[in-house]
């Protein structure tokens, strides 16, 4: 009798188990459609903090994972919140990241995994009527608990962020970035004048920045974002000299603090738009490991870097047709990027990597094969696309060690 009754059940659970194989099946493309749905709501890359668009795509993987866990695992028995979701949400309010879009963000997901799971039970003989109501209904539960536990965790993040003057002056600024027209006296700084942004990150930034403008005799507007991390602007009634700024930077700029610097701007606008450039070059920064880096000595690959579809398409395009070589391509990849800092040269090219010209000669004949382009043709994109790769490679070392600027994302 105890095993009949059961033999419902038990068969239920295999379904359940088969559906979230088959889901798991799809997980890549699930999880770019949640993506593309979760962008569409807010772009997460004008966050203060370069890394919240990267948290962003780890918890929405993770907010995958734990439904994908909630099917196979039923009502009977949830699965826990996984831990990144609540240290995103409170790291979202640090960022000043609304509950209102955060929730949507959930919604979008919610609304979008059940839209697939509804599609996969179709032609499911056992996750039909009862069985495909009793699991939507623990989805439902399931989620209604995560949306209470995130929910929770931004509020309580929100409300200890203390309303200090420095606060209502970051305020005022983001409203001046943003567009507003409002009162700049109370911010102690020129607006009508040339202006360099930057963006300092690292242990004993602000007081870096300011013997920096101390040494350039230039106005300081300084504005504390997280801990580690200041926004900066360096004021002065003529445009700063690279050759000036490149002096005062060797005598006396810490090597521990990372600095994005935008090109220099004049006015209003042109404090706007240096800004911007300096947070563009602020995750290269990051993730080249280089003391400074200028907007314009990256602004190709930043931009790529922040446009989702760009740095997909360069990567299916440049990268994809090499991977099928015996080492998934790497000695392709090496060989371009030794070609390209040889300025094109064969023969630097080849004593660079070690090898004979001719064997160069002959890899770049294979590339051009599988790429079907000329090198001499698509150079640029070749390039980024490549040093994107690199930065992917970096970005994945920085998290398997923890050595890259930890205080910017606790």
């Amino acid at each position: 009798m105890g095993r009949a009754a059961s033999t419902p059940a038990r068969r239920a659970e295999q379904a359940r188990a088969k559906l979230a194989e088959r889901l798991r099946a799809r997980r890549g493309e699930i999880e770019e459609s949640l993506l593309t749905r979760v962008y569409a709501i807010a772009d997460p890359t004008e966050a203060a903090d370069p890394d919240y668009a990267e948290g962003l795509r780890a918890a929405v993987a993770g907010a995958l994972d734990y439904g994908l866990a909630g099917i196979e695992a039923g009502e009977e028995h949830p699965p826990a919140f996984p831990d990144l979701l609540l240290s995103q949400a409170r790291f979202a309010a640090r960022n000043g990241i609304s509950l209102d879009t955060v929730l949507r963000r959930y919604f979008a997901g919610y609304t979008l995994l059940g839209d697939v799971l509804i599609e996969e039970t179709q032609d499911d003989e056992l996750l039909r009527g009862e069985e495909l109501k009793r699991l939507l209904r623990s989805q439902a539960a399931l989620f209604d608990r995560l949306l209470a536990a995130v929910g929770e965790e931004h509020v309580k993040e929100a409300e200890s962020r203390p309303e200090s003057p420095e606060r209502r002056r970051a305020e005022r600024v983001e409203r001046l970035l943003a567009g507003e027209l409002i009162d700049v006296a109370e911010l102690g700084y020129e607006l009508d004048a040339h202006h360099l942004g930057a963006i300092a990150a690292g242990p004993g930034a602000a007081e870096a920045v300011r013997s920096l403008a101390r040494a350039l005799d230039r106005r300081l507007l300084l504005i504390q974002r997280l801990e580690g991390m200041v926004w900066v602007w360096l004021g002065g009634r003529r445009p700063l000299e690279h050759e000036e700024l490149g002096r005062a930077l060797e005598r006396g700029w810490s090597p521990e603090v990372t600095l994005a610097l935008g090109e220099c701007g004049r006015g209003l606008g042109g404090w706007r738009f240096t800004h911007h450039q300096a947070r563009a070059a602020l995750p290269i920064a990051l993730r080249q490991g280089k003391t400074t880096t200028r907007y314009s000595e990256v602004a190709l690959l930043a931009s790529a870097h922040c446009d989702e579809l760009l740095s997909a398409s360069l990567r299916e395009l440049y990268l994809e047709p090499l991977s099928g070589t015996g080492d998934d391509g790497a000695t392709m990849r090496e060989t371009l990027r030794a070609y390209f800092n040889a300025s094109r040269n064969l023969s630097s090219a080849a004593s660079a990597l070690g090898v004979s010209r001719r064997t160069v000669a002959n890899r770049l004949r294979t590339i051009e094969e599988r790429l079907g382009k000329s090198l001499s043709a698509e150079t640029a994109e070749i390039e980024v696309a490549l040093r994107l790769q690199e930065l992917e490679e970096s970005r994945w070392a920085w998290r398997n060690s923890g050595k890259l600027l930890p205080p910017l994302v606790r």
